[in-house]
């Protein structure tokens, strides 16, 4: 039996929220010329890319987007995304430890690594491969043609499921919104924040969270914590 361990990539893998954020923005005023109403994720139904643009979209032409057109803005923000990682690196960084945690981590036959992302497949394989974890992990989901974040996470857990005998999942996520999920879901969860604004979580009711992988005991540790709590609360 195995521990399936649940990823985001944003803010958990990898910081460059602002820079992504920036080029979905300018990638649909340059496609669709349109204005971007709002970056602050919140304002939306669901937190995933496949709501965010769809609500974009609809609200500014009053139909659907045809498939044409959302595949010519998912390659247009790939691309701006390639071009920025490359014109400043410095935006998109591995939160300290990542990629050796995950390596470190693979190797543990007590665990199966995954990832479930918001996201769209193909930007979260170049943010993937950008900190050098593989750009296409079997136990993945992501939101292409999801809607919401719950669905996203129940797919990668069903992939690991078909594959491994899972005893238990943690999820490890860094925003409000992975916090309401976990909830909705009954997941323990591991909370990453920068170093200093822990309290995000914190008061939201996240028992453990980490600034960082530097220190691969204090992650198996919150590992055993959160998995340790969940199974007292069930026993409540």
């Amino acid at each position: 039996m195995k521990t399936f361990l649940l990823f985001d990539i944003d803010g958990t893998l990898l910081f460059s929220n602002s820079v992504d954020s920036q080029c979905f923005a300018e990638s649909y005023q340059e496609v669709f010329g349109q204005p971007f109403p709002s970056i602050d994720w919140r304002q939306y139904p669901h937190v995933t890319d496949h709501v965010i643009f769809r609500t974009v979209f609809t609200r500014h032409f009053q139909r659907m987007a045809t498939g044409e057109e959302r595949q010519a803005f998912e390659d247009h923000y790939v691309s701006r995304l390639q071009a920025e990682r490359k014109k400043q690196p410095e935006a998109f960084q591995e939160v300290p430890g990542a990629r050796d945690c995950w390596r470190q981590l693979e190797q543990d036959d007590r665990f199966v690594l995954g990832i479930a992302t918001g996201g769209w497949r193909a930007p979260a394989q170049v943010k993937l491969q950008h900190i050098g974890i593989h750009p296409a992990p079997p136990y993945a989901a992501y939101a292409d043609g999801m809607e919401q974040r719950d669905h996203i996470l129940q797919a990668a857990i069903d992939l690991a499921c078909a594959a491994h005998e899972i005893s238990h999942v943690v999820y490890i996520g860094d925003a409000i919104w992975d916090v309401t999920t976990t909830k909705q879901m009954n997941l323990p969860l591991i909370g990453l924040r920068r170093q200093g604004d822990e309290e995000v979580l914190l008061r939201e009711g996240v028992k453990v969270v980490l600034s960082n992988y530097q220190d691969l005991t204090a992650f198996h540790q919150a590992v055993d914590t959160v998995l340790l709590e969940h199974q007292i609360r069930l026993q409540e």
